[in-house]
C-alpha cells in the first residue's frame, strides 16, 4: 500500500471510529468561589517607567 492510499476496509474502520461518541466523561462544570488579588506594590507609573527602561536596553 502506498503512502496516503488505503483500502475500503480501512475507510470503514476510520468511519466507525470517527462516528463513535465518547460519553464516559463528567459533563459537570467545576465552580470556584473566591477571588484572586495580586499587588506588586508598584504604581502604574513605576511599572510604565520600568517597561520603558526594559525596552531601551
Amino acid at each position: 500500500m502506498s503512502m496516503g492510499a488505503y483500502d475500503e476496509d480501512e475507510h470503514e474502520r476510520r468511519e466507525q471510529q470517527a462516528s463513535k461518541v465518547d460519553t464516559d466523561f463528567d459533563d459537570e462544570r467545576t465552580i470556584y468561589h473566591g477571588k484572586v488579588e495580586y499587588d506588586s506594590g508598584e504604581s502604574a507609573e513605576e511599572l510604565l517607567d520600568q517597561f520603558e527602561r526594559m525596552k531601551s536596553d
